[in-house]
């Protein structure tokens, strides 16, 4: 089973699964989310920074053996700290803030095996019940476009619903 057919049908777990198992890699998972985020997110707007060529180099750096090797994954941007990547908790405020270290989470998804290959779209710092910040504009429903996703994990909800990552 190829990395495309099989990328929608299993959950993160079950995708370390075929990883582990040699049935698929973490380049062909990497390049089958980074297609679906191509071809899906220029409606839906849920993914505000990409880091393909980061994901790329880790994955050919070497991915810790974790329980979730070779999984695509996106983080929240709010709060979430990857070293020299934006964080903008969705505010202009902080459109320009670079930080210089990564925060415990990511250091421990990293641990993990995931693939960090990108952030999602959230609320202006996160207080909002709708993911339409100011900085990057309103994160669509996937199954109504003229309705808007919740918050404050709007653009993480609406990369799950529309398949672009487990």
């Amino acid at each position: 089973m190829g990395a495309c057919d099989a990328y929608e049908k299993f959950d993160a777990v079950g995708l370390a699964e075929l990883v582990r198992r040699g049935e698929t890699t973490p380049i062909e998972l990497l390049e089958a989310a980074i297609e679906r985020v191509t071809t899906r997110n220029p409606r839906l707007n849920a993914v505000v920074h990409c880091m393909y060529d980061e994901a790329r180099q880790r994955i050919a750096a070497g991915l810790p053996q974790g329980p979730l090797c070779g999984v695509p994954f996106l983080l929240k941007d709010l709060g979430l700290f990857y070293k020299d990547v934006p964080t903008t908790y969705g505010s202009r405020l902080y459109a320009d803030f670079i930080p210089d270290h990564h925060s415990t989470l990511v250091e421990r998804y990293l641990q993990a095996g995931l693939v960090i290959f990108g952030k999602t779209n959230t609320p202006e710092f996160g207080i909002t019940v709708t993911t339409e910040p100011a900085l990057y504009g309103p994160c669509r429903n996937p199954w109504d476009l003229q309705r808007t996703s919740g918050g404050s994990s709007g653009g993480a909800a609406v990369s799950v619903a529309a398949g672009m990552v487990p």
